[in-house]
């Protein structure tokens, strides 16, 4: 089966040696969004709500360069440096989902990527 590469200027560059999502079939496979305004490369300004919202709008952007929509997550993966903000994380994530709600993780970690506090990735299965 053929991989298509997604990229979109919407989201973050990739920092790294992957790229923003792979699509497999139906199946996408995001990678993991910090909160990196894309114009800028820098990490948004604002509290810790205003970095779990670029996150997911990052999100948003790759699952619609994919042609979907977060609602077409199957499975999110969240991290956090702080499992203190997890309350924080599901009050912003029912401004972007709706039901039913993907499966998901959240993982405590030591470190993230440019000092980030949350990283996001999943995995997208688009309608036929």
């Amino acid at each position: 089966m053929a991989r298509e590469i997604i990229h979109t200027d919407n989201a973050p560059k990739a920092i790294g040696t992957y790229s923003q999502a792979v699509k497999v079939g139906s199946t996408v496979y995001l990678s993991g969004q910090i909160p990196l305004v894309p114009e800028t490369m820098q990490m948004v300004e604002g509290d810790m709500e205003a970095n779990i919202r670029r996150v997911f709008d990052n999100l948003k952007a790759v699952a619609e360069a994919a042609g979907g929509s977060l609602q077409d997550m199957a499975k999110l993966n969240i991290f956090l440096t702080d499992l203190g903000h997890f309350a924080l994380v599901n009050q912003v994530m029912a401004d972007y989902f709706q039901q039913p709600y993907p499966a998901r993780a959240a993982i405590g970690v030591a470190s993230l990527p440019r000092a980030a506090a949350v990283e996001m990735d999943g995995v997208m299965e688009l309608a036929d």
